[in-house]
């Protein structure tokens, strides 16, 4: 990874509370994994920025090395690395990816 690709991506990951990185747009996520991430962000209600990994080799390539996890998508959640959409539904399900986003005072979609 490339030096101005590590500060592209730790850039984006401290200007919001949670960042998903994923393959398409929240609104047209380009695979299933993208897509549940999605479906359970908003099931949870909480605000969320999303990069689209497919617009850009750098951070495509660059975010596996940054959080040392091999797949897409990613969330952060007040720039640390939570994990791709298996854990994220792990999560969701036993109510520990609520907990987490209250503990870290993320605001609540509108």
């Amino acid at each position: 990874m490339t030096d101005e690709s590590h500060s592209r991506i730790a850039d984006i990951v401290g200007k919001s509370d949670v960042v998903l990185f994923m393959k398409g747009s929240p609104l047209f996520p380009q695979c299933g994994f993208s897509s549940r991430a999605i479906a359970i962000l908003n099931h949870v209600g909480v605000e969320f920025d999303s990069v689209d990994v497919l617009q850009d080799q750098g951070i495509r390539q660059g975010i596996k090395a940054f959080s040392d996890w091999p797949t897409i998508p990613q969330l952060y959640v007040k720039g640390e690395f939570v994990g791709g959409s298996d854990i994220m539904m792990e999560m969701y399900e036993s109510g520990e990816l609520a907990t987490l986003l209250e503990e870290q005072g993320v605001a609540k979609a509108n």
